[in-house]
């Protein structure tokens, strides 16, 4: 006889063996389980059993995918514990690996799906789930063109959503039940993808131009209305398009853009402690980076307002910036530059003395004498031993930051980097890397993982109901991560482990929602902020009423 589907199959009010006897029978399960009666930690323990016994990352995401299916608050216990552990797995770098099988590996889905081609569709899309205008606070969505390191992924992106709000949850405690995963489907410039037969998006090019400006100023304003207090991340959208909807909409909607601004916010943090030991105020600072995208622009923006927050002048503070991409310095004569470069390119007739042809990254930080050089390239060893004692002959106490990852791609490990510049660099990186031992001193080197960041600024948005994430609110989240490390230690990491992250985003969020009251965009006042944003935060607990946590 089949079994009818219940709370068994419910993933929100699911909790398995640990349902007691009378709650089996309250419900009508009873015999439906075995006989053990277990706490959610004696769960937590045998699911963290069988997830090491899977025999690759991906097959641990797989098997937490399924767990997240069957039991929610478990997938969260699992995940809360280990976050450590766990967060290279449920996001970066696995979740690409999860994101190139999507299509034929599709077994079910937690997102809404906006197609292009059916405009139509996206208010009925929405109403769908059934949600009242108060009962979301955070919305994540891709159009997955420029997903982690692999390119453009249509509708397999959809990963990249959910995973954005799993660590959102099990870092910030954002309550699951309050947010959406969104999928732009656009269409895809990947053949692969085009030509498999089990595809599941749109089988036709990316749409551009205004079309799909059309699609994305429909989304904002259908997602504004219908959930006017949610937070509206973007996340992995192409170059062409990532900074120009974040410029045009940040000032009519509640927009945050983690390539852009957490990337260059926690960016920030490593420099705030770095200038913790320089003893240098940011609008002492000149920067180069080395790879001038999205996200080494939106670096570029952060230390930029940092400057001009320091007393610089937006023009000063321009001047102080020099970005040098694939072509070499970028100067103004240069063919069509993408608009998030312009601001910060060079007057040719500045540097025509520099050289013959293209100004590359060496002579650059010879002539600029750069206090900090940022790389975003993924241009394996491009900071050569020459680029970096270059770069130590100019300052005393560089700040080098080689973001670039995974290992492949780093333009320089911190054992070199640290050997070429006699120990005086300041580094951060963006791959795990261990402790680095030079001339008697171990160095921790920081991982400049975004995840320190954006989910302690997203929880402090929702707590404060800030209109806008302005300047100021990322600047305060970069201050508080940088406020948890104690750089009065030689070899001292700049930024602080992912292990604890549930107090660190607590930190950054009251941060975040006292510079939103500051700023005068909190729309939500707290006599005891501390304790408003512990409150806010959602705990992998089973309720007390056995049919509580129903969506």
């Amino acid at each position: 006889m089949p079994i009818k589907p219940g709370i068994l199959q419910d993933r929100y009010r699911n909790r398995g063996t640990a349902f007691s006897l009378a709650e089996r029978a309250q419900l009508g399960i009873t015999g439906r389980l075995p006989a053990a009666v277990e706490n959610l930690d004696q769960q937590a323990a045998r699911a963290y059993a069988q997830l090491l016994d899977q025999p690759s990352d991906l097959h641990k995401y797989i098997y937490l995918n399924r767990v997240h299916n069957e039991n929610q608050v478990l997938y969260y216990k699992l995940l809360s514990d280990r976050i450590a552990e766990l967060l290279p797995v449920v996001y970066d770098p696995t979740v690409g690996d999860a994101v190139q099988q999507w299509s034929t590996a599709f077994r079910d889905s937690r997102a809404v799906y906006l197609s292009v081609d059916r405009p139509e569709d996206v208010r009925a899309s929405f109403e769908s789930l059934g949600l009242g205008a108060d009962e979301v606070d955070l919305i994540v969505v891709s159009d997955a063109q420029a997903i982690l390191g692999i390119g453009d992924w249509g509708v397999n992106g959809t990963e990249i959503s959910i995973g954005k709000l799993a660590v959102y949850t099990a870092a910030a405690g954002i309550d699951p039940d309050r947010v959406i995963a969104v999928n732009l489907d656009v269409g895809t410039d990947n053949e692969q993808l085009l030509n498999s037969p089990r595809y599941l998006g749109n089988r036709h090019a990316r749409v551009t131009g205004k079309r799909y400006d059309e699609f994305i100023d429909l989304y904002l304003r259908t997602v504004s209305e219908l959930f006017p207090d949610a937070l509206l991340h973007f996340e992995d959208f192409g170059p062409s398009n990532a900074r120009r909807i974040l410029v045009e909409n940040a000032e009519n909607y509640r927009i945050f853009n983690d390539d852009m601004q957490g990337t260059g916010a926690i960016v920030m943090a490593s420099v705030f402690s770095a200038l913790q030991v320089t003893k240098e105020r940011w609008s002492q600072q000149r920067l180069v980076v080395f790879g001038a995208g999205t996200a080494g622009t939106g670096m570029a923006d952060q230390i930029h307002a940092a400057m001009v927050r320091d007393g610089a002048t937006p023009e000063q503070a321009t001047k102080n910036i020099w970005l040098v991409d694939v072509h070499g310095l970028v100067t103004d004569d240069m063919p069509d530059l993408p608009d998030y470069q312009q601001v910060y390119a060079r007057s040719k007739s500045d540097v025509t003395t520099w050289s013959d042809g293209e100004i590359d990254l060496l002579t650059t930080v010879e002539r600029v004498r750069p206090t900090i050089l940022i790389g975003t390239s993924t241009a394996h060893n491009a900071f050569t031993e020459d680029v970096v004692r270059a770069l130590a002959a100019g300052v005393e106490r560089p700040i080098l930051l080689p973001l670039s990852n995974p290992t492949s791609r780093i333009e320089v490990m911190p054992s070199d980097a640290l050997r070429w510049s006699e120990g005086r660099a300041l580094i951060a990186v963006g791959i795990p890397v261990p402790p680095v031992e030079y001339n008697g001193t171990t160095y921790t080197i920081g991982q400049a993982n975004n995840a320190l960041l954006y989910p302690g600024l997203g929880l402090g948005t929702i707590v404060a109901g800030a209109r806008h994430v302005t300047d100021n609110m990322l600047l305060a989240a970069a201050e508080a991560v940088a406020g948890q490390v104690d750089m009065s230690r030689p070899g001292a990491s700049l930024l602080p482990p992912v292990a604890d992250l549930r107090a660190s985003s607590a930190t950054v969020a009251v941060a975040v929602a006292r510079a939103a009251a500051l700023d005068g965009v909190a729309t939500k006042s707290h006599a005891d902020l501390v304790r408003a944003v512990q409150d806010a935060m959602w705990e992998p607990v089973y309720p007390t009423d056995v049919v509580a946590g129903q969506p």
